[in-house]
């Protein structure tokens, strides 16, 4: 079967008095013409687990015929307004999700059945909203709805509302416009993201929510279902191949993994930790890659053109084009992999129904102290040690700074609830610290890159002197990059911060 197409979907959805006319829009964000009514019967079957695992996720599925765009649904959200919508047409078999899409979902589903939990019946009369040129700026429909769901009871439910959905090339600053047109005209924002939660929403389990006067576990336990959520989200993202998804499952990885470390007294969570830490390893060939690839092409925009030469960038596509193939079919075949399901159920578990020692039952204010001074006197440690070190020695424990920089930020913004004013200035001076040394890094990793390159090079017949010269450029950066970190370490250390992080 065809690979998805995706469509970007922007919509508000609005409650209508019954028997009140379709607002008119002209005049309103630069609409000419509002058309008259054309009407579609829609018929969609709703698919998730039996409990409900896509729509918790904000995720809807659906089997719809009738309408100019029948077929399978996938939509997947983006912001209040925005989702990303990926289409399959209508084949196969009716009654069975398309394995594409139920492959795309399964960090959500977990491994279990999608089954048909709904069915809504729509009859859409859609009015087409034209600028002065023709075009099509947004669809304004008026839907009448009936809905069935299952389970133990069956219930039907029916209602009446608006959807105003703008045109994929409309500036999305207009819904703002079209809201208070409609507002004013009498209708009223649906407080349903979807057809579907309006029909199964009391169904579904409350989402948890942090309250006025939370434990020490509870706070933590919120970080860490906020991570696996964003993990849960690149997942798709890194199936799909979109951009950065690979680096935006990486940091949920590492914030899931330096949550776990650093607050384990709070939580006990077996072998998560270590499974994170393979599955990290797994992307990071494909992460690697596109920060090698994109800071090499930025440093050679900056070399005069007479230095460079032969065919050398078209080198560098070859090379980098086989990096991105091992490296994604890598992080692919750790997704489908039974080890990564088996993560996914356990981080499932342990936001879902979280082990909480004794000491996660303290008021957050007390119980969180210890595990964020741990964090900041491991930094101050490491920083030590690197002190009178040289050479490969030094660029070493400068790594081991950054990742114990970024664990200690990573502890501040899991108690931000609780102490987010009161470590703002000191999370900021060790973040300046985390990202100047992470461009030291950059230029350690960026060497060795570049001594691979020429030997490669020289073995196609490349003319390589540029890497060198890159190579010295990357030393001499690396200086400076360490003089910068002197005074950004004077900042942490003398800088604003509560008196108990010490």
């Amino acid at each position: 079967m065809a690979a998805p197409s995706a469509v970007t979907e922007r919509e508000r959805k609005y409650e209508i008095v019954a028997g009140s006319g379709v607002p008119r829009l002209i005049g309103v964000g630069g609409i000419a013409t509002q058309d008259d009514p054309v009407e579609h019967v829609l018929d969609a079957s709703y698919y998730d687990t039996s409990t409900f695992r896509l729509a918790r996720g904000g995720i809807t599925l659906r089997r719809r015929v009738g309408g100019p765009d029948a077929g399978w649904h996938l939509k997947l959200p983006v912001s209040a307004d925005e989702r990303q919508e990926l289409q399959l047409p209508l084949g196969g078999d009716p009654h069975k999700v398309p394995g594409r899409l139920r492959r795309l979902v399964r960090a959500y589903t977990l491994g279990e059945k999608l089954v048909p939990i709904a069915r809504l019946r729509t009859d859409r009369f859609a009015h087409r909203l034209a600028g002065a040129d023709g075009g099509t700026i947004a669809v304004l429909t008026d839907d009448h709805v009936t809905g069935e769901v299952g389970g133990e009871t069956v219930r039907l439910d029916s209602w009446r509302e608006l959807e105003l959905e703008l045109d994929p090339s409309a500036d999305p600053g207009l819904l703002e416009e079209f809201d208070r047109a409609l507002v004013a005209a009498g209708a009223s924002a649906s407080p349903w993201p979807s057809k579907l939660r309006r029909l199964v929403g009391d169904r579904m389990p409350v989402a948890s929510r942090l309250g006025k006067k939370p434990s020490a576990g509870d706070v933590v336990v919120a970080a860490l279902r906020e991570q696996y959520g964003r993990l849960r989200r690149a997942d798709v993202g890194v199936r799909l191949d979109v951009d950065d998804a690979v680096h935006q499952m990486r940091v949920a990885i590492r914030k899931l993994r330096s949550t776990l470390r650093t607050f384990g007294s709070l939580v006990e969570a077996g072998s998560v930790a270590a499974e994170l830490r393979w599955l990290g390893r797994q992307l990071s060939p494909a992460r690697d890659t596109e920060v090698v690839e994109a800071r090499l092409r930025a440093q050679l925009d900056g070399v005069p053109s007479e230095l460079v030469f032969g065919p050398l960038r078209q080198f560098l596509t070859r090379y980098f084009a086989r990096q991105a193939a091992e490296g994604r079919a890598r992080a692919l075949t750790a997704l489908t992999s039974k080890r990564y399901l088996q993560l996914l159920r356990a981080l499932d578990a342990l936001v879902e129904e979280p082990k909480l020692t004794a000491a996660a039952r303290k008021p957050a204010k007390g119980g969180l102290r210890k595990p964020v001074r741990k964090a900041a006197a491991k930094l101050s440690r490491a920083e030590a040690a690197a002190r009178g070190l040289v050479g490969a020695e030094l660029e070493e424990a400068l790594h081991d700074v950054r990742k114990k920089a970024k664990r200690a930020r990573y502890a501040a913004d899991v108690v931000k609830p609780v102490y987010g004013k009161k470590l703002r200035k000191w999370r900021k001076n060790v973040k300046a610290v985390q990202g100047t040394l992470g461009e030291h890094q950059d230029t350690v990793v960026g060497r060795d890159v570049l001594r691979q390159l020429a030997v490669a090079g020289q073995g196609e017949g490349q003319n390589t002197f540029v890497f060198g010269m890159l190579h010295a450029r990357d030393a001499g950066r690396a200086g400076e990059l360490r003089e910068r970190f002197l005074g950004e370490w004077r900042r942490v250390r003398k800088g604003a911060r509560p008196g108990w992080l010490g």
